[in-house]
């Protein structure tokens, strides 16, 4: 039998079909992968604390322009120009604390975030990437974090702004002639948003120069007391500048004593001092939270949550002093400007209570203008917190399996919360109190009063205790508004599936 076989010749080779070969797309990153980041935990967070600084900014810039022109239209104030030049340097003065605080939570808030990218950072460092190239990583992303809340910011700001110059129109008699929203000045609220948040995600940041495979290998790991203690150069630099604010505080209440430019000398030392404060704060708020953990009884869960706010100081510290600087930013104005009413009531003796009433609406407006840095710092604790549990699955799931129920677990998260709130609440109410003082004291002291039009000399400190109350409740608010998502998160997933994730 014979027949043609199906197989080529040996040597002879016949031509394949030709295949069409498409290029590897899926090996190209699209704008969707590269940004995917942005669904981290946390990162909604920091571009809302940079909207609200941002719109904060837009807003304060509209109304000192709006707040110009109607001075400008007044027949008997349009020649002076002082009062507006108050209310600018006043605005430059809120905008540059609302961006201090942003910047600090932005900058604890990288720090932690960072700290759960310990794993990735040491793959990355095993197959030969550098930490200088993971640190420039991080600091593009908080350029893009600050650049979306900034322009998220600036149409906010224009929005209330445009709704505050329609309903001054219908509620003010006095007006400016002339006045538009869009102004090159209310850019620079957003651009500062952008570049200090680029700035403080770059600062918090910086533990990745220091990660070394082997260390990280574990998953996100907190430093202990014993390795926070070894830090030398943190501490001497918070040391020098607590000693330099210091020093700069008493000398503007010297200077203050003659001059009024005082408080200039004293505004630098009291940047400088808290500056020191916010890098000392691990080893500054742990003592002060052992003392509030005793508050909480020695039940097993009260020790627990205790200890966990001592053992990594530098997740508690960074959780504390942002509320820390919100409460002390809010006592520190009531305290000067309840200190200037007084030394004011002290020198117009018989005055009819009725003329105060301008004093106190401006004291109002300025508090509230002061407490959108709280609000800001708010937000950043609920951050951290949320974060700080998402960070510990596993230390959660081990304390499940040995026997701790849900309750106590979520139970355990609520006193941590509690601990921290209270602590950076004693500690912004000291430290803003003695900073509210300084400030009326290098401000006030070389006053001339009626009827001897003596120096006003020294001026005593007056405590607004209706603000300080307010304070003490909305802490007590806000500790219940953030453990709301950390203690679910805290009981979200089974014990075992804790245990086996690293």
């Amino acid at each position: 039998m014979t027949g043609v076989s199906d197989r080529p010749a040996a040597g002879i080779r016949t031509a394949e079909p030709t295949r069409t070969v498409e290029p590897a797309r899926a090996s190209q990153p699209t704008w969707a992968s590269r940004l995917s980041w942005l669904r981290e935990r946390g990162m909604g967070a920091t571009i809302l604390v940079a909207a609200l600084t941002a719109a904060f900014g837009v807003i304060l810039v509209e109304v000192t322009g709006y707040i110009g022109g109607a001075l400008q239209a007044d027949p008997f104030l349009g020649d002076s120009e002082t009062l507006a030049l108050v209310v600018s340097i006043l605005t430059v003065l809120l905008v540059g604390v609302a961006m201090y605080v942003a910047a600090m939570v932005t900058a604890n808030t990288f720090a932690t975030i960072i700290t759960g990218r310990m794993r990735r950072i040491a793959l990355l460092r095993l197959i030969g990437a550098s930490a200088r190239a993971q640190r420039a990583e991080v600091a593009g992303q908080g350029f893009v974090v600050g650049l979306i809340g900034a322009v998220i910011g600036l149409g906010v700001g224009l929005g209330v702004s445009g709704l505050g110059v329609v309903a001054g129109e219908r509620m003010l008699a006095l007006t400016p002639d002339e006045f538009t929203l869009f102004t090159p000045g209310i850019l620079a609220p957003a651009v500062g948003v952008a570049l200090t948040t680029w700035l403080a995600a770059h600062v918090g940041s910086r533990r990745v120069l220091t990660v070394t495979p082997l260390e990280a290998l574990g998953g996100s790991v907190e430093r202990t007391r014993e390795e926070v203690s070894t830090r030398r150069g943190a501490r001497i630099a918070s040391l020098v500048m607590l000693v330099l604010g210091s020093a700069l505080l008493a000398g503007g209440v010297l200077i203050g004593l003659y001059l009024p430019l005082g408080v200039v000398v004293a505004f630098f030392g009291g940047v400088l001092s808290f500056t020191g404060l916010v890098i000392g704060a691990d080893r500054v708020m742990p003592p002060v939270l052992r003392l509030v953990g005793r508050m909480f009884g020695r039940g097993a869960t009260a020790r627990l949550a205790a200890e966990n706010a001592l053992r990594h100081p530098e997740r508690s510290s960074r959780m504390t002093i942002g509320v820390v600087m919100g409460v002390a930013l809010v006592t520190m104005f009531a305290v000067a400007l309840q200190s200037v009413k007084a030394l004011l009531v002290r020198g117009t003796e018989g005055v009819p209570a009725e003329m105060f009433a301008p004093i106190d609406a401006f004291v109002t407006v300025m508090m509230v203008l002061v407490a959108v840095s709280a609000v800001i710092a708010g937000v950043g604790l609920v951050n951290l917190l949320t974060i700080g549990v998402v960070q510990r699955t596993r230390e959660l799931g081990l304390l499940r399996a040995i026997g701790l129920t849900a309750r106590q677990v979520r139970r355990m998260v609520l006193l941590e919360a509690v601990h921290i709130t209270v602590a950076a609440t004693l500690t912004g109410l000291v430290v803003g109190n003695l900073y509210g003082w300084i400030a009326a004291q290098s401000l006030l002291g070389s006053i001339r009063l009626p009827p001897d039009f003596e120096p006003a000399g020294f001026v005593l400190p007056a405590v607004p205790w209706g603000p300080v109350a307010v304070i003490v409740v909305a802490t007590a608010v806000l500790t219940a508004l953030a453990a709301v998502t950390p203690t679910r998160l805290a009981t979200r997933v089974a014990p075992v599936e804790a245990l086996a994730a690293v």
